[in-house]
């Protein structure tokens, strides 16, 4: 048997001993067990043997003991090694010599320091480091054998001598049954056929270094197991964009504010069902429209609640949208919202802005200048232009053209309240310029009934005149005995229909005493139902905004 070849005794071998050495010129000698070591040699064969039927990991490393070369092994590879031909650290590979020497055995030209004694980079945590006050094996000297079937064998070369901690030599061992070819655990070595190396043309997916955390590029071990990257994280994208449309959109959603009132307020928690609708109106009525617009408020009929309509409707778009509205009494003649509002600051009437038009029409006035002319209402954030209260200027038509213009200047909101003729020039001149409709009735017979020819009036004048009617909202308001459930049940089919929303305002002590509407002293469900309206209404002024002219 050539000297230095690996081979297995049997259980029986193990247990007889072996056999008689022989001499030079073929004699064997015979010679008592104990002087020749027979009793060492038996111990070292059931080590050997327990080792055969209790393999160890394939990282441990030799058995010190294990001094007697070991028989060929000509068992059958699992079927697991079969399915899995990549667990190459189970079971010998398929193309290795059946009588190529152990790893440990092969003398180095320069002998590699083992992996675990390999220095590594501050970042890997050595957690499999081995302890060195081990003996190592005395380092035999290489067959000739061995040398021929590398000379057969180029590509089987040992491993490097600053291989990689990681699927490292410390990986091997006796039970791990890798030849000297392969390498770390499940990583191909260079020049070995059939496997193309990391950023070759033949390997899909990898065109080159692969990532990891942070950009740095991981390592050939790492790159065999993740060949696209570690799992979970998204590739750094190659084209940022960085318009300001896009990062807006990329921007998470603010998250909704918990509520504000009862229980759900108190244990911080989610606005409940009326709340949330009550935010979106809010929202609704605070749209930022892109040019100042006009609603007007109007029924022929006096009493039909026009003025508290208006000032509701004023304070609800005020408080959402923090100002920037003005209601305007357009009566002809004289109106009364100057005794439905607080007189705060000044006293002065629309005859009074009328004869300041030229001072107030120069490019350098300002909001302070026009201001001195209104009344300023602080519990709902609007101001007030009042009518004449004499009789001896009317408003016309050119007049309505003046005021309009020049208070579309300084506010994105007008509200106005118009008189009971529908035929006057002012009248007519507000139907033009309304962006919006707002109709206030009452449930009696006379107030529906003036509503009622109002409409059929405005659509007899033209297609503008109907779609004004399609984007008109209904606001019943009534007063303590004003609700007449017949006509309530005849008409509110008729209403709906014909109008874009019909809104409820409850009846409301403040508003039937007849004085200076404060929006502060309205009950909950009186200022619920104006910022209903005013959503309404809002909507209704977006979608005029976006129909083609």
């Amino acid at each position: 048997m050539p000297p230095g070849a690996l081979t297995l005794r049997t259980t029986q071998q193990a247990l007889q001993g072996p056999p008689a050495p022989f001499t030079e010129s073929g004699i064997q000698v015979v010679t008592d067990s104990h002087n020749s070591g027979q009793h060492k040699d038996r111990e070292a064969a059931a080590a050997e043997v327990r080792r055969m039927w209790q393999p160890t990991p394939s990282w441990t490393q030799p058995d010190p003991n294990d001094t007697e070369p070991a028989e060929e092994k000509d068992e059958q590879q699992p079927a697991l090694s079969k399915e899995f031909p990549a667990d190459s650290w189970s079971t010998p590979a398929a193309g290795q010599p059946v009588d190529q020497p152990a790893p440990w055995t092969q003398p180095q030209a320069t002998p590699p320091a083992p992996s675990w004694t390999q220095p590594v980079a501050e970042s890997a945590a050595a957690s499999w480091t081995q302890p060195e006050d081990f003996d190592e094996e005395p380092v035999e000297p290489q067959p000739a054998d061995a040398s021929e079937s590398a000379a057969e064998h180029p590509d089987q070369t040992p491993a490097a001598p600053n291989s990689p901690v990681f699927g490292g030599s410390s990986f091997h061992g006796s039970g791990s049954g890798l030849g000297p070819e392969q390498g770390p655990v499940g990583q191909p070595q260079p020049g070995q056929p059939g496997q193309p190396q990391a950023g070759q043309p033949g390997q899909p997916g990898q065109g080159g270094p692969q990532r990891g955390q942070g950009g740095q590029p991981l390592s050939p071990a790492a790159q065999h197991f993740f060949p696209q990257g570690i799992p979970g994280q998204q590739p750094q994208p190659q084209n940022l964009s960085f318009r300001t449309d896009d990062l807006i959109q990329a921007l998470p959603l603010p998250r909704e504010a918990p509520a504000e009132r009862g229980v759900r307020s108190m244990l911080k928690l989610r606005p409940g069902s009326a709340e949330r609708s009550e935010r979106i109106a809010r929202a609704t009525a605070a749209t930022a429209f892109r040019r100042p617009v006009t609603i007007v408020v109007a029924n022929p009929k006096g009493g039909s609640g026009k003025t508290p309509t208006t000032l509701l409707l004023s304070g609800a778009l005020g408080q959402a949208r923090g100002g920037g509205v003005v209601a305007w009494d357009n009566n002809e003649l004289r109106g009364n919202m100057h005794l439905r509002t607080h007189d705060t600051n000044s006293r002065s009437t629309v005859t009074d802005m009328l004869q300041a038009m030229p001072m107030l029409t120069q490019p350098d006035a300002r909001l302070g200048d026009v201001a001195a002319y209104l009344r300023h209402q602080v519990s709902g954030q609007y101001d007030v232009l009042t009518s004449a209260t004499t009789t001896y200027a009317q408003i016309e038509a050119n007049d309505f053209d003046l005021i309009h213009r020049l208070l579309s200047r300084f506010y994105k909101v007008l509200v106005i309240d118009t008189g009971n003729n529908e035929g006057s020039s002012n009248w007519r001149e507000a139907m033009k310029a309304a962006d919006a409709l707002v109709i206030p009735i009452k449930w009696k017979s006379l107030s529906c009934a003036a509503a009622v020819q109002m409409l059929e009036e405005l659509d007899n004048q033209g297609p503008e005149a109907q779609r004004l009617i399609r984007r008109a909202v209904i606001a019943v308001s009534n007063g303590p005995g004003d609700v007449n459930k017949e006509v309530e049940k005849q008409l509110r089919p008729y209403f709906e229909s014909r109008a874009a929303a019909v809104v409820d305002i409850p009846m409301d002590m403040h508003i039937a005493a007849e004085g200076p509407l404060d929006h502060s002293a309205l009950q909950p469900a009186t200022r619920r139902a104006a910022l209903e309206l005013a959503a309404r209404v809002s909507e209704q002024v977006t979608i005029a905004l976006n129909a083609p002219r």
